[in-house]
């Protein structure tokens, strides 16, 4: 005696496959005395000739159309990443450092150092407004320093640079140097200086 019985499957995200059972391998199971166990799981036939033919992938024009239908399946991610065609019709795209830069660390200090005189000023990224500036050519410091570009100058503009951000409440700077720029020698110093009253870098 032989039976066939097939069971087809219908496509979804976690089962895409038919399966085609063979009687065959379940009529000894049926059929032998031999099992005298009561536990539930000796009740059921073991499988052995169990063939799988996966089914056609979902075509592209389905998963636009309606792409609900296949939620969760890994068909979905693919049509989400960009491919580097789009890449290339926007090269200069900044990167995610670019773009959020100026929200993680607002507030740039910027240090110029000339043959006369130091200036420093702290500005915000966003509306490029001014927080606090000192230089050794104002009025106060010109007349009273005994030379505007030595290390004793850039120690008053450190710590005055300082004093004004927290007066504006602003405790954290940012300091981005040039290209083959060091921070050492006069930018170092006026750095340290603004460590030392009370600001820190990020």
């Amino acid at each position: 005696m032989t039976m066939t019985m097939t069971i087809e499957c219908v496509a979804s995200p976690s089962r895409s496959a038919c399966v085609t059972l063979s009687s065959q391998a379940l009529l000894p199971q049926l059929q032998s005395p031999k099992s005298v166990s009561f536990s539930w799981l000796s009740s059921f036939p073991t499988l052995t000739n169990i063939s799988f033919s996966p089914s056609p992938s979902p075509s592209p024009l389905l998963l636009r159309t309606n792409p609900s239908l296949f939620n969760g399946s890994f068909v979905r991610a693919a049509w989400t990443r960009r491919s580097r065609g789009e890449a290339a019709k926007r090269p200069n795209r900044k990167s995610w450092k670019q773009r959020t830069d100026m929200y993680m660390r607002p507030f740039l200090l910027n240090v110029f150092f000339s043959k006369r005189f130091i200036h420093a000023k702290v500005m915000h990224r966003g509306t490029s407004k001014v927080i606090s500036v000192a230089t050794t050519n104002s009025k106060d410091l010109r007349n009273s320093l005994p030379s505007l570009t030595d290390h004793d100058a850039c120690r008053v503009v450190g710590r005055l640079i300082a004093q004004r951000s927290k007066e504006a409440d602003v405790y954290a700077l940012a300091y981005e140097p040039r290209k083959d720029e060091r921070i050492e020698g006069k930018l170092g110093i006026v750095l340290d200086t603004i460590k030392e009253n009370g600001i820190i870098f990020v």
